[in-house]
């Protein structure tokens, strides 16, 4: 099969070969019903190793572009599925009907606080003068009230050096990282340095931003920040506080090495909290925010997806006065801001501590799906570890190294449990270091010790 890959690529070898069947599909030259070559062959014929190839089919499969039986061929769906416009920050799309969804970034719509966002919507629509600005159109940088709050809010719980004039309220990550990448070009940087591992959607994100997404290890310190000095790059996007996918803190050696480079290389660090308050692990304290020590470098981001909803597109940058002013005027070529309603009804969440009160009740149900985790993989994954605190909605499992992490992943979708091995967030996967990462949002607690146990009868 001729299929055309990079080693030299931002994207790793498994998200070329899926990439290129699926466009290769839509585009009508691989018919429905036609077979494929088996993954050992396809292996062989590109020269990567077969878990690549696994995986890749895998989640093609999962997406509805190809299906398979036991014993019988990979073969193009006979009745292709509607084409659906995607962004890549998305672990989304068609996947198949599996009982079990260990997929990270998913969300339990029964945590939203619903009483108490209707009472803080009420009070901002009723608020005095509340009627003169709705006719209106919001401010670029967001609405007062929210960034008030969000000041002091970032400042009490993370630390955030910051004041209500250097945020803008963005439409959730997605936005600011456009925007930053769009300044960060103005500014002749053209290459964003990213972990690796990490979202395996974000180095195309990037790339279609303009900028070259240029991939630095993550080792259990967290990034190398001497690789990250020896790339060239002067922009890198971080995860400190819970590192995406491993779960690994940024230690305080490393976060003195990364702000001695950022002032050294005259560098910029865009600091992605992702997952925000989410902290539950009862022998280890959340670091405070990267962004304290070389204020004058790092773009804060942050986020209500994880804490809310990601429907609510909330989300907000803490930058130097440079940087936010020039974001301002990159934003008015584009949009006229982000909807007021809800950045005032926010406002009143965090004003009235109904926020706090919402968060705690969040860490405190996580923390009785990780504990159900982790008992799990002590249980059924002998030999296996979890890696970095309990925060966060997913774990990143180490396996031992003998384990065949894409047979294992197909195995598991075959008993109905959807999940991703280690490979699929690595530019080059390694192959003796198996993992697989383990999102626990969308189960209740029993459904996570379920899942595990049917995930482990393939391991």
């Amino acid at each position: 099969m001729a299929i055309s890959i990079s080693r030299n690529s931002g994207a790793s070898l498994t998200a070329q070969i899926q990439e290129f069947i699926r466009e290769e599909i839509e585009e009508g030259t691989l018919q429905p019903a036609t077979r494929l070559p088996s993954s050992r062959r396809l292996a062989e014929d590109l020269g990567v190793s077969r878990s690549v190839v696994v995986e890749a089919y895998a989640q093609l499969v999962a997406e509805g572009y190809l299906d398979t039986a036991r014993g019988a061929s990979t073969r193009v769906v006979r009745h292709l599925p509607r084409e659906t416009v995607l962004s890549p920050l998305l672990d989304a799309g068609h996947v198949p009907s599996a009982r079990w969804d260990l997929r990270t970034g998913g969300h339990s719509s029964a945590v939203f606080p619903r009483a108490e966002w209707l009472a803080a919507y009420q009070r901002a629509l009723a608020a005095p003068g509340a009627g003169d600005r709705d006719d209106g159109y919001p401010p670029l940088a967001g609405e007062t009230a929210l960034r008030v709050e969000l000041a002091r809010y970032l400042g009490r719980a993370h630390g955030v050096r910051t004041a209500p004039e250097r945020i803008v309220i963005t439409g959730g990550f997605a936005q600011a990282l456009s925007l930053l990448g769009a300044d960060l070009l103005e500014r002749g940087v053209s290459t964003l340095a990213v972990e690796d591992p990490g979202h395996p959607g974000l180095r195309h994100f990037i790339h279609a931003s303009g900028l070259r997404p240029c991939p630095v290890p993550v080792d259990e310190e967290g990034i190398d920040v001497e690789r990250l000095a020896d790339s060239g790059a002067r922009a890198v996007l971080v995860t400190p506080a819970h590192q995406f996918p491993t779960g690994i803190t940024l230690t305080p050696a490393r976060r003195e090495a990364l702000a001695r480079w950022a002032r050294e290389r005259d560098g910029w660090i865009i600091e992605d909290d992702y997952d925000g308050g989410l902290w539950y692990d009862p022998a280890r304290t959340r670091p405070l925010a990267l962004q304290r020590l070389v204020p004058e470098r790092v773009i804060y981001a942050g986020t209500a997806s994880k804490t809310l909803s990601p429907g609510l597109r909330l989300g907000w940058l803490a930058a130097p006065e440079p940087v936010l002013s020039r974001l301002l005027r990159l934003r008015a070529r584009l949009d006229l801001g982000s909807e007021s309603l809800s950045q005032r009804a926010f406002a009143e969440l965090l004003r009235g501590g109904l926020f706090d009160r919402h968060l705690r009740r969040l860490n405190k149900l996580n923390a009785v799906r990780r504990a159900a985790l982790d008992e799990a993989v002590r249980r059924h994954l002998p030999g296996a570890r979890v890696l970095g605190p309990a925060a966060g909605l997913h774990a990143y499992v180490r396996l031992p190294r003998h384990t065949d992490e894409a047979a294992l992943v197909a195995g598991a979708l075959r008993r109905s449990v959807l999940v991703r091995g280690g490979a699929a967030f690595h530019t080059r996967p390694r192959r003796d270091a198996p993992a697989l990462v383990l999102g626990h949002a969308r189960l209740p607690r029993t459904g996570v010790a379920d899942a595990v146990r049917e995930l482990a009868a393939r391991a």
